[in-house]
């Protein structure tokens, strides 16, 4: 452990003035909630997975308050209850599972990274045999494998590396209805599908000669009616439940089976053509397909969509369908072909009305989200049925008084499944570590992609557009561009999931025109019902709209203006509808949304600085995003700190307990940026809950700090800045403003070959001495090197083909001590184009019980980090999406200056602005400078010594402000024009007493080269600049020779393979 500094004991209160938010928010809008926790999405689920005590705690809570909507089942419980009992063929035996528990995991998060191994802990799952003939119970507790778990940071780490399981967006369970018209005639044809969670697809249709027709598992389309029979109507019962719909008894009418029998070998004949139909066949078939829990499943989510839409009365647990369902689907199809609106359902036993409509099926109350729990808990069952099988089987095979449940069961599929789902599964992705928000994002994302979703190739335009019912349950705004936009999209900032998957997002509730603090949750269905404000309605002291008529949101997303007596709900929040990568975009509402989409994104790919700057013009959001994100390391108990070093954090906690926060130095990310985390706190600081004790990468005192505060002139300079390329002051590469550490790791294997085992050695063939000086005795490099392309990291020889000796050989060989071995050099070499310090060494042998590889003797790991300046070629971009390359860095004497002598750090073009319509950054650019100067909202009108008009609706605490005091104007809440104008006009004097920038927002510049000023006034001021991930270091290549095509023998392409 690094030596503890020495305290100068600041006061307690110095402390926590310090690391307090000091941001000054220029927000109207006071929100009744604060946003939810945004890792929530990862941690519920895999809480319910696991039946942990959190997700125990939060059930008992929600069926304390009534709601019995929560499931009280944990998901591996639900599994085993499920496959519970597995009986043999003649029903003799059965296996059944219960109370399965963890034990806790063999290795921490940190060591499972630092040695490749996967963070799990051990299964058991108690496991009861019954012998039905002599009634014999044998029980025992058996090991299921390994179970991957969660860090508390939402992420999985699987052989040594961090994954994140993206939550999918699929179709509900459920009944849909369609209308499509004919294309050759004039009428439209109905459809209506049952889409259960698992089984076979059942669907009805009116053709356009008025004929009711099913198909059974996609196959050909029967008679509705010959179906009803074979379910067990008869003909007059049939009559009289569709007494009202001739289609129905029409399509009665034209069919020819009479019985019940009859019916199922037509139908049989249908389904399985060729076969000798029978009736046991027929029925069992049928039997199979809807009715039977093990092959037919409609989940909870399921049947909670058929008795919503069809108004039956069933309960939740009803997996598979029943006759009365069948019945309801084709009576609401009929209802909807002969165009009447309500037909009557059921509720609790009450007569209700039901609403015959069709489905959309873009709709958020028909999309539903699969997250992680869910996820692996399909996969668990895969790999349970695969193992009921073999479970199956080895009861006919074995002797049954030998059998224990141990014998029977083969834990091999069950580990297989979940192996395959972390390693191989489309939805389980390598995390996006490049910095705290592009994690963060990465948990809360929403793919309609993987199995049981779409492909990108089938996915129409309706699919990837922006639906009404997303408001504030999917970002408009987050998508890629490319293939996947609008197939990969973002959680939205105060949404959460319900038990059933389904999206929701909250709202206050107005009563009589009054706008309460109450706050419900809606989905997307729940909402259609209602009239909504926007969280931006004008309200009076007292809570109720200002103004008699309000604009509100209604079904369909339609906006029109009611009176504010019929308004239902309200928004929470003016950020409630983005997410939040986009709720960090200051002045989003003056951006155009293609460019905010590409503002959202470039955040993501932001490097993190050797030096993090928080923003000067924010949102209020980056305090949250970076604590949610779990870079920062924040107290969980209150208490006083006793002791700090580089690596560790020591806190005596008020309870009297006291606890160690471990401190990250210099690691590398999945991305190759350097994660590193510095501590805050002095000795002596007194810490409460919620404290950030250490910031991590790209984080400033707690809050997120993806980039810099550079002093921008909007102006033409020579023809450098031409599309979109940018002039640099060289002021930002000597003092290190922009420049950043990455980190790449090397790693080499010595296995053991045919001809004998590979050696890590400093005894290398054919090598000079100054090639070796570096290396230690071992033959690997020793840390705090200087190394360069081609450079020899660990040496390393492996045997070549020894010929056979002679017996003289032999003789002189063993004289005169050994000539030079028969090996060739393999050693580990710094790759083309690399160079850099080494930090870290890991080594790892099998001598020493380190856990390898099979073949592999050893391992050795080199870090090597380097200091990347910025440079020519590099992209640096805005938050609003103007993004653009390093055309030229300038000596800082050449650079524009202001009439105080002080030089601009990046002159951007003028051009870029208007045709791409995001206006933000210009507005972004005069806040940053009057947050730099400082301002006071009474010097504009101090005549009068009243506050001026234009100030009349600051907080108090945002009429002044120091030089350089951050700010926050959150999304569509933030700073309106007429307030922007009079804080230019208010901002501090410089020493001279001049104000630089006008009212405008310009000031006069003067060129550095000869000193004169230029002929008009230049937009000058702070703006948030971010350096991207795309570096010119890692894109450049050059080569003289080097590998050959075998066919055409021309050189190959690409940096990759040295072409």
């Amino acid at each position: 452990m690094a030596a503890s500094r020495t305290p100068s004991a600041p006061t307690a209160d110095a402390i926590t003035q310090r690391t307090a938010s000091r941001r000054v928010s220029f927000a109207k809008i006071h929100e009744p909630l604060e946003a939810p926790d945004l890792l929530g999405l990862q941690l519920d689920s895999f809480d319910w997975l696991l039946g942990s005590e959190r997700w125990r705690a939060r059930v008992d809570a929600a069926v304390e308050t009534g709601n019995n909507d929560v499931t009280t089942t944990s998901g591996l419980e639900e599994i085993f209850t499920e496959i519970s009992p597995i009986e043999d063929f003649g029903a003799t035996m059965s296996l059944s599972f219960r109370d399965h528990r963890f034990e806790p995991p063999k290795y921490t998060a940190e060591e499972c990274k630092e040695k490749d191994f996967t963070y799990s802990a051990p299964l058991f799952v108690t496991a009861e045999f019954v012998n039905y003939t002599t009634g014999e119970i044998k029980s025992q507790t058996v090991f299921m494998g390994e179970f991957p778990l969660m860090t508390d940071r939402g992420t999985f780490i699987i052989n040594g590396t961090e994954r994140v399981v993206v939550s999918q967006l699929v179709r509900s369970p459920g009944v849909y209805f369609e209308r499509t018209p004919d294309k050759t005639s004039d009428k439209d044809i109905f459809t209506a599908k049952v889409i259960p969670s698992r089984g076979a697809w059942l669907e009805f249709e009116i053709d356009k000669r008025d004929a009711v027709g099913v198909r059974v598992d996609r196959k050909r389309k029967q008679s509705v009616t010959v179906f009803l029979k074979a379910l067990g109507m008869t003909e007059s019962e049939i009559r009289e439940e569709f007494a009202d719909y001739p289609t129905v008894l029409e399509t009665l009418e034209k069919d020819t089976v009479g019985t019940q029998d009859e019916a199922l070998l037509d139908i049989y004949r249908k389904i399985r053509p060729g076969e000798p139909p029978t009736v046991e066949a027929g029925s069992a078939l049928l039997d199979n397909f809807y009715f039977n829990s093990k092959r037919y499943d409609l989940a909870k989510v399921g049947r909670y969509k058929i008795d919503k839409k069809l108004g039956v009365d069933a309960e939740l647990d009803d997996s598979v369908l029943s006759l009365t369902d069948v019945v309801a689907t084709i009576k609401y199809l009929a209802a909807l072909h002969k165009g009447e609106s309500v037909i009557a359902g059921v509720r609790y036993g009450e007569p209700i009305d039901v609403h015959v409509e069709t489905d959309d099926i873009d709709h958020f109350g028909n999309r539903r989200i699969r997250a992680v729990g869910e996820l692996i808990q399909n996969q668990v069952r895969t790999g349970l049925s695969r193992m009921e099988r073999v479970v199956r089987e080895r009861m006919t095979t074995q002797d049954v008084e030998a059998i224990t449940p141990q014998t029977l069961i083969n834990i091999r599929p069950v580990v297989a499944s979940i192996k395959e789902f972390f390693g191989t599964s489309q939805l389980s992705q390598f995390m996006d570590q490049n910095n705290p928000l592009a994690g963060l994002t990465h948990k809360r994302r929403l793919s309609a992609l993987g199995p049981g979703g779409l492909s990108r190739d089938r996915a129409g335009m309706e699919v990837r557009d922006v639906h009404p019912s997303h408001y504030g349950r999917m970002c408009p705004i987050e998508t890629p561009e490319g293939p996947n936009i609008g197939l990969i999209g973002s959680l939205a900032t105060y949404a959460r999931i319900n038990p059933f998957g389904f999206v929701e997002t909250p709202y206050r509730k107005v009563v009589k025109g009054k706008a309460t603090d109450d706050v419900e949750y809606l989905t997307a269905d729940d909402e259609d019902r209602y009239v909504i404000a926007q969280a931006n309605a004008p309200l009076t002291e007292s809570g109720a709209f200002a103004e008699e008529t309000v604009l509100v949101r209604t079904r369909g997303g339609e906006a029109i203006d009611v009176p504010a007596e019929d308004v239902d709900y309200m928004d929470v929040s003016a950020r409630q509808m983005v997410s939040v990568a986009t709720a960090m975009i200051p002045f989003l509402e003056h951006d155009d949304a293609n460019r905010a989409l590409m503002g959202a994104n470039m955040q993501r790919q932001a490097v993190p600085l050797i030096r993090s700057e928080a923003p000067l013009v924010g949102t209020g959001m980056e305090r949250r995003a970076a604590v949610d994100a779990g870079d920062v390391i924040v107290a969980t108990k209150p208490g006083a700190v006793t002791e700090v070093s580089a690596d560790a954090v020591l806190v005596a906690n008020d309870d009297g307990t006291s606890s160690t926060y471990r401190v990250q130095k210099f690691q590398r990310s999945n991305h190759g940026t350097c994660y590193n985390q510095r501590v805050l706190v002095d000795e002596g600081a007194r810490v409460e809950v919620g404290s950030v004790l250490a910031d991590g990468p790209a984080t400033d005192e707690g809050e997120l700090a993806l980039g810099r505060n550079l002093l921008v002139a909007f102006m033409s300079w020579e023809g450098h800045n031409y599309e979109d390329a940018i002039i640099l002051s060289q002021r930002l590469v000597q003092d290190d403003v922009l420049s950043s550490i990455h980190v790449e790791e090397h790693e080499v294997d010595a296995r053991d070959t045919k001809l004998g085992p590979e050696e890590i050695t400093r005894d290398i063939p054919n090598v000079s001495d100054e090639v070796l000086a570096d290396l230690d005795e071992r033959g690997i490099i020793r840390i705090g090197a200087e190394v360069g392309a081609g450079d020899v990291l660990v040496g390393k020889v492996t045997p070549k083909g020894e010929t056979e000796l002679t017996p003289e050989e032999r003789l002189l060989r063993a004289i005169f001590g050994e000539k030079a071995r028969e090996v060739r050099d393999t050693s580990l070499k710094v790759p083309h184009g690399e160079a850099g310090t080494v930090i870290a060494v890991r080594e790892f042998n099998r001598d020493e019980g380190d856990e390898l590889p099979p073949g592999v003797n050893q391992l050795v790991r080199v870090y090597i980090a380097q200091r990347r300046k910025i440079t020519d070629g590099d992209k640096l971009a805005g938050r609003h999406g103007n993004k653009g390359v390093i055309s030229k860095i300038l000596p800082v004497e050449d650079m524009p200056f202001l009439e105080d002598g002080t030089p601009v750090d990046i002159i951007l073009n003028p051009l870029g602005v208007p045709g791409r319509m995001n206006v933000g950054q210009v507005l972004e650019t005069h806040l940053g400078w009057v947050a730099k100067q400082g301002w006071d909202a009474g010097i504009a009108d101090a005549k009068n010594g009243k506050l001026p008009a234009w100030a009349e609706n600051l907080r108090p605490e945002a009429l002044t402000g120091q030089a350089g005091t951050p700010v926050a104007t959150p999304v569509f809440d933030g700073l309106a024009e007429t307030e922007l104008r009079g804080l230019l006009e208010s901002t501090n004097p410089t020493r001279d007493g001049d104000q630089l920038v006008g009212v405008n927002g310009k000031a006069k510049l003067f060129d550095g080269r000869s000193g004169e000023p230029f002929p008009s006034e230049i937009a000058v001021g702070y703006m948030y600049i971010l350096k991207l991930h795309h570096l010119v270091d890692d894109k450049i290549h050059a080569r003289s020779t080097g590998p050959y095509s075998m066919i055409t023998q021309q050189p190959l392409g690409g940096k990759a393979q040295f072409g």
